[in-house]
């Protein structure tokens, strides 16, 4: 009998540099901070709680829980034609929501895709500081 799954519980993405990477994703998503690492000072027993984060971050957002993980080497960087993951995609309630976000990521010089329909809907693609592809995705009007 196969595993009966009901949903994702988390997704976490490898990043460089954990403070480039908090920039981009609070600017462009503004998620909420449901854990991040310690600061350096803070005592052996609290790091060891939260050894799991590896010194990054996990957000929480209507969807589920997104984590950043700062362990790839220095000039490292995605490729979704390699195995492993090819693009992450993030729901919207509606086409002008693509259309608010592709002006926030101009306003942040964000290069972008602009909105595109693929017939079931919507759809915004654009990339994080590790070149990480990122999708925004609005259904079809009904």
């Amino acid at each position: 009998m196969p595993v009966a799954a009901v949903d994702y519980a988390h997704l976490r993405l490898t990043v460089t540099d954990i403070a480039v990477s908090r920039r981009f994703y609070d600017a462009v998503f503004g998620f909420d901070v449901l854990v991040e690492a310690p600061p350096a000072d803070a005592d052996q027993a609290t790091k060891d709680q939260l050894a799991f984060v590896f010194g990054g971050v996990i957000y929480q957002f209507g969807g589920g829980v997104l984590g950043l993980r700062p362990v790839a080497p220095a000039g490292d960087r995605y490729d979704e034609d390699r195995v492993g993951l090819d693009h992450l995609s993030f729901a919207v309630p509606a086409r002008s929501d693509l259309d608010d976000a592709a002006g926030l990521l101009d306003g942040l010089g964000i290069e972008h895709g602009g909105v595109k329909d693929i017939g079931s809907g919507f759809i915004l693609e654009f990339r994080d500081p590790d070149n990480i592809a990122l999708e925004l995705f609005a259904p079809a009007a009904n």
